[in-house]
């Protein structure tokens, strides 16, 4: 028997194969398309841990002032005193220690001391009579004295004669060793009395403000 296809069954049967061809390549084909991602997962290597300790800088230290020995600290407080009897009052260092001998008031606190002193004058002191009566007296209680100066200055309570020198500090009761001082002598004088202060401290210590403080707060009364 003869069969015949006809030309227009022909067509479509040839479009089929190439259709079924083209789905069996794709299947087959492992390339994954071109803009797909790789199922592969790369794993980043972590950066090693640091062995160093992270910490805050270290708070600057300050450089401590060395004060000469001696020194009267700036925050010093000075309180009004007045020695029994007397007719005048003087600002001195609170919490110094005080001792009274044969006249005289002194306050001392480590190497300092102030020795406050009075007694009656018939006229005012000048350079000339402190050098030639007062100075001479020092100089005989001995402590290896060396005289400095004397001078005419003013201060609050009026004119006063002030002489400067230097002479060693009484020994030291548990050490036996003396101190090298430096010592104002101010000598004041109102109706009849004089008032002396005497202020010492280790020679190389910058009392000037503290003794200023002082020596400018006698008031007569």
């Amino acid at each position: 028997m003869n069969i015949q296809v006809s030309r227009r069954s022909a067509v479509p049967m040839a479009a089929l194969l190439a259709v079924s061809t083209l789905l069996s390549a794709c299947a087959g084909s492992s390339t994954p398309p071109k803009n797909a991602s790789s199922s592969t997962t790369t794993k980043l290597a972590s950066p090693p841990a640091s062995t160093a300790t992270s910490s805050s800088p270290a708070p600057q230290s300050h450089a401590t002032e060395n004060s000469p020995p001696g020194d009267i600290p700036d925050n010093q407080v000075f309180v009004r005193y007045r020695p029994p009897g007397a007719a005048f009052t003087v600002k001195v260092p609170e919490g110094w220690a005080r001792s009274s001998t044969a006249g005289a008031v002194r306050f001392t606190d480590k190497l300092n001391s102030i020795t406050i002193e009075s007694a009656a004058a018939g006229s005012k002191p000048t350079v000339a009579s402190v050098r030639a009566n007062e100075l001479p007296r020092v100089q005989q209680q001995g402590g290896n004295y060396k005289a400095g100066s004397a001078t005419a200055i003013h201060r609050r309570a009026g004119a006063v004669v002030i002489a400067t020198y230097l002479q060693d500090s009484k020994p030291d009761p548990v050490t036996n060793k003396v101190i090298r001082d430096a010592v104002e002598r101010y000598s004041f004088w109102n109706k009849g009395t004089e008032a002396v202060l005497t202020l010492s401290g280790p020679k190389n210590a910058d009392n000037v403000d503290p003794w200023r403080i002082v020596s400018d707060s006698l008031t007569w009364h």
